[in-house]
């Protein structure tokens, strides 16, 4: 595959699963009703780990705007390539979660809440407070690209299998960092299915909290980056 294709693939699969565990938690009826934060954590970490596995050899399996603008800060990746591969990102989150509004169409259509709804797209805070909520999101974004550079590091010769380590990084972050705002840590797992729950015609879908959704591209940009100098220090 090409680098893009793989991004968008990797990216797709990634919201395909992640979200998809949120939808079967969270929406009336589905046979994971309930199933708690637990699941939704574990869930995502393997959305991680099959999302990275299978485009690690085609792109490097970047899969986030802020990992890829992180790695062109740290030197390990080349500016010119950056809008390209955010692209496919967004692209490919906005393809999955349009898959999982396919797999689950029947339990959208009997869900009310609103709020319910708007999980399995996009993260809204525990607690309201724009200052917070980006705080966290910089502290979970900066634990994952500090985490992703030592990874990727020459020593590290995993190959694909570095997919693994990820994901348990990810779900630590979810378990520990999740709880104030669902820890998007990725631009594009937030904005794009924001925009999907925007525009696909859910019957009691609600509004989009766009005034929030700054906070989920910001905060994981700015830890992103911030990760990147201090690996650079060391």
């Amino acid at each position: 595959m090409s680098p893009f294709l793989g991004e968008l693939i990797g990216t797709a699969i990634l919201i395909l699963l992640g979200n998809g565990v949120v939808a079967n938690v969270l929406l009336k009826d589905s046979k994971g009703n309930n199933g708690g934060w637990i699941v939704i954590t574990l869930g995502w970490g393997m959305a991680v780990f099959v999302g990275v596995y299978v485009s690690a050899g085609s792109s490097g399996a970047h899969l986030n705007p802020a990992v890829s603008v992180a790695l062109a800060i740290a030197g390990k990746f080349p500016w010119t390539d950056v809008p390209g591969y955010v692209a496919a990102q967004m692209l490919g989150a906005m393809l999955g979660s349009g898959l999982v509004w396919l797999a689950y169409k029947k339990h959208y259509d009997v869900t009310e809440d609103a709020g319910l709804i708007q999980a399995t797209f996009c993260n809204a805070p525990a607690i309201g407070h724009p200052a917070y909520n980006v705080l966290t999101e910089i502290i979970g974004t900066f634990v994952l690209v500090f985490g992703v550079l030592h990874i990727a590091a020459p020593q590290s010769s995993l190959g694909a299998l570095d997919a693994l380590p990820v994901a348990l990084l990810v779900l630590g972050i979810g378990l520990s960092l999740g709880g104030p705002t669902g820890y998007a840590i990725n631009p594009a797992r937030d904005l794009s299915p924001r925009i999907m729950h925007a525009l696909l015609p859910i019957k009691a879908k609600g509004d989009n909290n766009w005034p929030y959704s700054w906070i989920p591209v910001v905060g994981p940009l700015i830890g992103g980056a911030l990760a990147a100098l201090v690996y650079g220090m060391m």
